[in-house]
């Protein structure tokens, strides 16, 4: 099999395997879900990411790879670049829960990069009272990144995460306080395929490997999202000004399975009429090991470890497929779709945006459409304002 020929069932194999997940129906029907804290952190924050299903690990490198992939940084072609990006949230309900995510790099010579961002979820305001509280949550982390030859290269993160979500005074809830880093590799090259000169990107992601994060002083400790990412990108000129780019990203939360409802009403013949039930299953979790299980620990449980078996395993894997349409790379049309198993989260919707590029700044926006469940994304825009600051520097003749 030729090297072109097998990069793109490589390809095919990504797109592919949501499905096979999906088609699998042995496993036990029930709901649930992979719990963790501090969601904020699993938010696509960047229009061009969120308007192709919210994938990005492999496509093309920007300002905001640093979610993404920040081994891509080294390929992109600025040296330098900020982007600024803006989420509303249940926009529909209220008017002031959003999230907004700030991301810079600098390029250190021709091989490697630095770069950095800033999350911030705000919660609103909440009445308790006389006082006004407002919960918040956000992530500030740094990365390296290097390129180790010509197509290939690799990234370190590290970040430090703050949740306050304090709701009442007279609540004894305290800020989680979390550290976590992410491990990133990227493959970038071009392959002739049918007289055409075509890249394929190719990249893995493991985001959020840290501590454990609690609001009770160590009392409980929930997981973050520790989270794998592995997707493919696909480019293809059409002539010299049009061109069309695949992409497909799949995602495995490497967190463990809570043990079922099911199982606790089986393992204590409890009665499932009775009203405290639900405070007696959050006791046997903590009995049964789940809440005591280091997050390493956790990585390695989560691939083998849910109630349903394998086929309940391949339910919690979810992602997204997308296509961007560009032409002289200056104006862009996308689109996406994004699965998740019903039984997993049932986060099922389309996505589609636009963008344009001039030498200093570039405007992308997002809308996206769910099919499934309520999402608090539903019919919502959203923005994302990059600056190439080498044209900054230019236009201001320095």
């Amino acid at each position: 099999m030729t090297r072109n020929k097998f990069c793109l069932l490589l390809l095919c194999s990504f797109m592919a395997l949501p499905l096979f997940a999906q088609n699998n129906n042995s496993a036990k029907q029930m709901f649930n879900p992979v719990y963790t804290g501090v969601t904020s952190l699993s938010i696509a924050p960047d229009a061009r990411g969120g308007s192709m299903g919210d994938i990005g690990v492999a496509t093309e490198a920007d300002a905001n790879s640093q979610y993404w992939n920040p081994a891509k940084y080294p390929f992109n072609i600025a040296r330098a670049g900020l982007s600024i990006s803006y989420t509303p949230w249940l926009r529909q309900l209220v008017s002031d829960i959003d999230l907004a995510y700030l991301a810079g790099f600098y390029r250190i010579g021709n091989y490697s990069a630095i770069s950095s961002s800033l999350t911030y979820f705000s919660l609103g305001n909440v009445i308790a009272g006389e006082y006004t509280i407002k919960p918040y949550e956000f992530a500030f982390d740094f990365a390296y990144s290097r390129m180790l030859s010509e197509t290939f290269s690799a990234a370190v993160a590290l970040r430090f995460i703050y949740s306050d979500l304090q709701y009442d005074y007279e609540e004894d809830v305290q800020p989680g306080l979390a550290y976590a880093a992410d491990l990133a590799i990227y493959y970038n090259n071009y392959y002739i395929v049918g007289g055409r000169e075509c890249m394929l990107g190719l990249g893995l992601n493991l985001s959020n490997i840290g501590s454990k994060i609690s609001y009770d002083g160590g009392g409980t400790n929930e997981f973050i999202p520790t989270n794998m990412r592995l997707g493919a990108s696909f480019m293809v000129p059409l002539d010299d000004y049009n061109t069309l780019t695949f992409s497909a990203d799949l995602n495995k939360l490497m967190v463990p399975t809570r043990p079922s409802y099911s199982q606790f009403l089986k393992e204590n013949e409890y009665d499932p009429n009775d009203n405290d039930r639900y405070t007696e299953y959050n006791d046997w979790l903590v009995t049964s090991g789940y809440n005591d299980v280091s997050s390493i620990a956790g990585i390695f449980k989560s691939f083998a470890d849910a109630p349903g078996g394998f086929n309940e395993e391949l339910r919690e894997i979810y992602g997204g497929i997308g296509l961007e349409y560009s032409y002289n790379n200056q104006f862009f049309l996308r689109g996406g779709y994004h699965y998740e198993d019903q039984y997993k989260g049932n986060r099922k919707y389309f996505t589609m945006g636009a963008g344009f590029k001039m030498s200093v700044f570039s405007l992308d926006g997002t809308y996206l459409i769910s099919t499934a469940q309520s999402n608090p994304l539903d019919q919502t825009l959203r923005f994302s304002l990059s600056f190439d600051l080498d044209g900054l520097k230019e236009m201001f003749g320095r």
